[in-house]
């Protein structure tokens, strides 16, 4: 980049308006990411109903109970939507061939075995 010269005669260096950094984390993948995105959406519209049962039972409104029904079906499909997160990453991870490292104790019995494979014993 070239320097920029002020009316003061000394030159600067320009900066850039952001730097690039690599990210901590890998991105999740898409599916799970699309289930994620969907039970963050199911749990807000449940919070969202029952502050509003809430507020209706408070207010004695004939609203609260159909308010209140719908909050603990919203509550089912919340929890259907979080354990859809959890196994689509399960199944992800599976069929994906995410390699898990052994233990050291399981290291070790494979490096013990190794010579009596080698040996023909």
């Amino acid at each position: 980049m070239p320097a920029r010269v002020p009316s003061g005669g000394r030159a600067q260096a320009v900066r850039p308006l952001w730097t690039e950094e690599p990210a901590r984390r890998y991105r999740l993948p898409d599916p799970v990411r699309e289930a994620a995105v969907r039970a963050v959406i199911i749990v807000a519209v449940t919070l969202v109903q029952a502050m509003v049962a809430v507020l209706c039972t408070l207010a004695g409104s004939w609203l609260a109970f159909p308010m209140v029904l719908s909050t603990v079906a919203s509550t089912v499909a919340a929890t259907w939507g979080v354990l859809d997160v959890w196994v689509t990453r399960q199944v992800w991870r599976q069929r994906h061939g995410v390699v898990s490292a052994p233990s050291s104790s399981a290291r070790q019995v494979r490096q013990s075995r190794r010579p009596q494979r080698l040996s023909g014993v």
